[in-house]
């Protein structure tokens, strides 16, 4: 039992917690993947849209590590696939597309850990720099990522 079920017990609380807590579960269930769907939407625009106008603060990193492109061609294009992700997952119908765009371009992310180690540890391998944390999160969106495409049914 634990400490908050059982102080609820002792105050006679017991179902009224229950009711509160069947309440924020629903809704909860009802608002979780809208959110989540818009949060990642939001986020592949936004960073794609700073890649394309030249102001990202990952566009240096992104040259460094695809050094054998041109880095005036190659990362306005990823700004544009990234924007196009976010768009694509804000738009129901298309949000399964999203989820393809996605785990096609996030693997690349990963590139600096082997390619750029310097820039990405402070100390080798649990030290993260702020570049190494930007792309440490992108585990909690391939998480997010399954999560929705995971919740998708025939009729999506």
């Amino acid at each position: 039992m634990s400490v908050v079920q059982s102080v609820a017990d002792r105050a006679g609380l017991d179902g009224e917690f229950d009711r509160v807590d069947a309440v924020i579960s629903a809704w909860m269930q009802r608002w979780s993947l809208p959110i989540v769907r818009t949060a990642i939407g939001v986020v592949f625009v936004w960073f794609g849209a700073l890649k394309l106008i030249g102001i990202s603060p990952a566009g240096e990193l992104v040259a460094d590590t695809v050094y054998f492109l041109p880095p005036e061609l190659f990362v306005p294009v990823l700004g544009v696939w990234e924007v196009l992700i976010g768009l694509f997952m804000l738009y129901r119908p298309l949000v399964r597309l999203a989820i393809l765009l996605l785990f096609l371009q996030l693997p690349g992310t990963f590139l600096p850990v082997v390619l750029l180690p310097d820039v990405v540890f402070t100390t080798f391998p649990y030290g993260l720099t702020v570049e190494g944390q930007y792309i440490v999160k992108n585990l909690v969106i391939i998480g997010a990522a399954l999560v929705i495409g995971g919740s998708l049914t025939s009729d999506d």
